[in-house]
């Protein structure tokens, strides 16, 4: 067997053991992620997420942000380089941030999206499977490209937005879907003037359950009153609080054997 091969091999064996030592020492797991938007509260996210020693899966697209050229433009690389070397994880949100819109009748392979990123952004498009696999991938070696760091063999699509057709397309390229739970969706993008931080955070703390996925965002351009940093740490803490644990969708029951068989 060649060096890399032993050397690869080595680190599976240390993921797995990691994996069952956390199955063993966490009760009740919460998975937090978290996807890009315009990254004005990212470096403030990042301060957090360190204060508290929380790893989160990370979802990224390549969006309009406040600075810099796109939040996987080289102006935002130093960041995303920060995160690797604390051991967050990172999977594809699509490049162009591409919504599913519906499913091309009378035909398998095609579907309409709209992305609202990119030379593209806000225009409906028809594309392929293959196409739209495409978009996963250019996000996916971005990461890998900044990072150094393998990304997960996982996808978010836009808005959640799917259909069977369309999840079945993009696990045949190879990235299985992560939605979140009901509980899990911590309102970011909602109007702070209809629900403010402080509903959020008291709804969260109540119905969070065991196992649940939990999303918010890098920055939301609509929201006033923005939900995080503000949330981020009262949560994290109350969740602390009711013997909750954070981990990665790297060791998620949903999701751990695809990630180790899907290289």
């Amino acid at each position: 067997m060649r060096q890399g091969d032993l050397r690869r091999l080595f680190l599976l064996s240390l993921a797995l053991a990691g994996s069952a030592a956390f199955a063993q020492s966490c009760g009740k797991p919460v998975y937090l992620t978290l996807d890009t938007g315009h990254m004005g509260v990212a470096p403030l996210i990042a301060d957090v997420l360190n204060r508290q020693n929380v790893k989160v899966t990370f979802f990224a697209a390549n969006e309009k942000t406040r600075e810099g050229d796109g939040s996987l433009g080289d102006y935002w690389a130093p960041w995303w380089k920060a995160r690797a070397a604390e051991g967050h994880e990172f999977a594809s949100h699509t490049w162009d941030h591409a919504i599913w819109r519906a499913d091309v009748p009378g035909d398998p392979v095609r579907f309409r999206v709209r992305p609202t990123a990119g030379p593209k952004a806000y225009a409906d498009q028809v594309v392929t499977g293959a196409e739209y696999c495409a978009d996963i991938a250019q996000a996916a070696r971005r990461l890998e490209e900044i990072t150094g760091k393998k990304t997960l063999p996982l996808f978010r699509a836009p808005g959640g937005k799917v259909s069977p057709r369309f999840l079945k397309a993009t696990r045949a390229c190879g990235y299985q879907h992560v939605a979140w739970a009901p509980a899990g969706f911590l309102g970011d993008e909602l109007p702070s003037e209809t629900f403010s931080n402080e509903q959020l955070l008291k709804k969260a703390l109540r119905d969070i359950r065991p196992g649940d996925i939990l999303l918010a965002h890098l920055g939301i351009w609509s929201r006033k009153d923005p939900w995080a940093p503000a949330n981020l740490e009262p949560l994290i803490t109350g969740l602390k609080a009711r013997g909750f644990c954070f981990a990665t969708l790297r060791e998620h029951p949903a999701y751990r054997d695809w990630v180790s068989r899907v290289k």
